[in-house]
């Protein structure tokens, strides 16, 4: 009975391990951004799984020197990249962020905050299958969040920038696992 247990765990972390690798070809991220100044290079990738459902892949670029660690802490130009595999309601997404953005943050910070948290949850459309969402901060220029390629909104403050980036990248975040699989700590 161990033998087949064991067996049974080995056999399933395989499939999930394929799984991933298999979503990750299906999002198919670029190893650089060179469209951005300066050009960037994906430093991690990894899946988000929620209850054996895989929601989206997730890839984190940071310059070529900089450690994704790094980028974060120190405010660098740094996106992240998110490909997702199912349909979405834009509620939905707006709730997950919220909830982990109470768990994140001050009672202060989001008062401050407030207005443009709204104005960039109020950016989001119903997520459909295969799209890609962009979230990018340039020190000179700010925070950016594309969908489909589309800009569907920008803020110059990097208070806000790195508030929305603590949802993957800062502890209680919205997954341990992926964090550390994008923060390159597995």
């Amino acid at each position: 009975m161990r033998y087949l247990l064991i067996g049974f765990v080995l056999l399933f972390t395989s499939v999930a391990l394929a799984n991933s690798t298999d979503r990750l070809k299906e999002a198919s991220f670029p190893t650089q951004l060179n469209d951005r100044s300066p050009a960037l290079e994906r430093k991690s990738q990894g899946v988000l799984t929620y209850m054996w459902a895989d929601v989206y892949a997730a890839a984190l670029f940071t310059e070529p020197s900089i450690s994704p660690q790094r980028a974060f802490a120190e405010q660098r130009a740094q996106c992240l990249e998110l490909y997702y595999f199912r349909d979405i309601d834009k509620s939905d997404v707006i709730k997950a962020a919220n909830a982990t953005l109470a768990r994140q943050q001050s009672k202060a910070t989001l008062a401050r905050l407030h207005k443009e948290l709204d104005q960039l949850h109020d950016s989001f459309r119903d997520i459909l299958r295969g799209d890609r969402y962009s979230l990018s901060f340039q020190p000179q220029q700010g925070l950016t969040l594309m969908r489909n390629d589309q800009v569907i909104f920008s803020s110059t403050n990097p208070e806000l920038a790195q508030v929305y980036f603590a949802l993957w990248l800062a502890p209680d975040g919205l997954s341990k696992s992926l964090r550390e699989t994008l923060l390159d700590r597995s």
